[in-house]
């Protein structure tokens, strides 16, 4: 009998009961009866319970770090899951599939690149040595977190995927906030005025790019060289306004 009503629980639990409306649920038999208390009580032990209002970011630092160590295609809901500790049905909670998932995290990357930007910006710095520092910070970046750089430039969700509404404005946000950028440069001397802040933006933003992907891809391995091709590279793109 008490096999029974722990199936007929667990399917209560997992399937009808939403999972913000009850921080823990206690369980008791009493013979033939069973009893569930909803109670407010805060566990600390990530592997039994969890806050709700930290399970997303939980979630998205777990899966950051499955796909760092073993790539985008280990990561599963339900690997991510058991990796947090919660039931396999919890994620689901809060992100639909893994292609949500995965454009969350990019969306994240997004995110991370605008704030690096803004903090780079924010700083005493000449427009020289500003622009130096983030294509050293950009470069960084890439390098540190390649897998999630995938997902935010890469085929995975952009081409094979589906990109949802939230990433592609964050995308087009970080985006903006680097063309915005370009203008100044442009008017500072810093970068080339003979086009659009634009067609200048998308064209060095391309040099930035193909060069993370040449170490990303392993094309290139010697990271001791990278410093002496950015300082090289960033000598190209200045070149034109000089």
């Amino acid at each position: 009998m008490a096999h029974n009503l722990t199936h007929f629980v667990y399917y209560f639990l997992v399937l009808q009961l939403p999972a913000c409306d009850f921080d823990t649920v206690k369980i008791g038999f009493h013979f033939d009866i069973v009893k569930i208390e909803v109670f407010n009580q805060p566990m600390s032990t990530l592997k039994t319970q969890y806050h709700h209002g930290d399970l997303t970011k939980s979630l998205l630092e777990s899966a950051s770090l499955i796909i760092k160590e073993q790539g985008v295609e280990s990561l599963s809901m339900r690997k991510l899951a058991d990796t947090v500790g919660v039931s396999r049905m919890a994620p689901y909670h809060h992100f639909k599939d893994k292609n949500a998932l995965l454009c969350a995290l990019a969306e994240q990357g997004f995110y991370e690149q605008a704030k690096m930007l803004h903090a780079l910006r924010a700083q005493k710095n000449t427009a020289e040595d500003g622009f130096k520092k983030y294509i050293h910070a950009y470069l960084e970046y890439a390098l540190q977190h390649n897998e999630t750089y995938d997902l935010m430039y890469g085929r995975t969700l952009w081409k094979a995927g589906n990109p949802s509404d939230s990433l592609k404005a964050a995308s087009k946000q970080t985006f903006k906030a680097w063309i915005d950028w370009v203008e100044e440069l442009q008017e500072q001397n810093i970068l080339p005025s003979n086009n659009t802040p634009l067609r200048i933006g998308q064209t060095t933003w391309a040099s930035l790019h193909g060069l993370a992907r040449l170490f990303i891809d392993g094309i290139y391995l010697d990271t001791e060289d990278l410093s002496d091709m950015v300082e090289q590279m960033i000598k190209n793109l200045c070149s034109a306004s000089a």
